[in-house]
Order: C-alpha cells, then structure tokens, then sequence
C-alpha cells in the first residue's frame, strides 16, 4: 500500500466513525499545540530564575554551542525568519548577554558572539535539561522517541 492510499483509507476510516475528522480531539495538530504551549509553560519558572523567555533560551543554547554564528544560520537551527529573530538578539544584546558584529570576511554578513555575561549564563543553565527531564515524568526512551517522532513530521511538512 503507497503513502497516498495509506492516507485515503485512513481518512475513509476517520470519516466513518461517529466522532468524525472535525472534532477538536482527533486533530493531532492540537495535542502536538497543546504540549508545546505546556512545555513552554514549565519552562517558564526556570528560565525565570535566569531571566530569559523561552525563545531567548533557545536562541542562548544555539549560541553556547555555536559562539560566532551567523544570524542567517542561527535562524536555519531555530526555524525563526530574521524578522523574528533581530528583535529577539537585541534584547539579548540589551541584557548584555551577547554581542552582534559585522563579519571579518563580509560585511554584510552580521555574527553573534557571546560576552562573558553570556558565557557565565551558561553555568547558570547547564541543569535545565536534567530539571525538564524530571518534570516530564516520562521515561527516557520515550522522550527520544517523541523527539524523533517530531523530528520525522517537521522534516516531511516543510
């Protein structure tokens, strides 16, 4: 069975049933939603303590293992256009946490280099993985296989 008959008969089966394919609970869009808008929600306590948004941590883990990077390469790990993530590397750069210079090789090329606030910011950060892990309440092999499962969905809807 092809990709595309596996997607009509599963769609016929969706239709068939009682509760349809337009209720809100059969949409994995919205638990897939609803987990990341949780998951940012847990988040926020902890990186309260270190004061960043989510983004900015995001963009903060890009950057301690990337120190130098370019923005468009960062907005490629991020997913994020530059229209989105300029304003978010200003105020990190407000925060003094990084800076923003031009490239030595092109000028036109703007890098990201952290300063020493940003480097120390990192020790500050390192157990926020292992205190998400143990929030999640959820096995280690599980994690990685949502992670994975999530991974595989990005890479084949964009």
């Amino acid at each position: 069975m092809t990709d595309m008959q596996a997607c009509d008969a599963t769609k016929a089966d969706l239709a068939a049933t009682e509760t349809g394919e337009l209720l809100l609970q059969n949409q994995v869009c919205f638990s897939l939603y609803s987990a990341a808008n949780a998951i940012v929600r847990a988040y926020r306590p902890v990186l309260d303590a270190i004061d960043l948004t989510y983004p900015q941590y995001l963009a903060m883990l890009v950057l301690w293992a990337n120190d130098g990077i370019n923005v468009k390469d960062m907005g490629t790990q991020l997913h994020l256009d530059s229209g989105t993530l300029t304003p978010l590397l200003k105020r990190l750069e407000t925060k003094g946490l990084l800076d923003r210079r031009r490239g030595a090789n092109d000028e036109r090329v703007r890098e990201i280099w952290l300063t020493q606030a940003g480097k120390k910011l990192k020790e500050q950060a390192r157990d926020i993985p292992n205190t998400m892990f143990c929030k999640s309440e959820l096995p280690l092999e599980e994690l990685i296989a949502l992670k994975a499962t999530c991974d595989k969905l990005l890479s084949k809807i964009t």
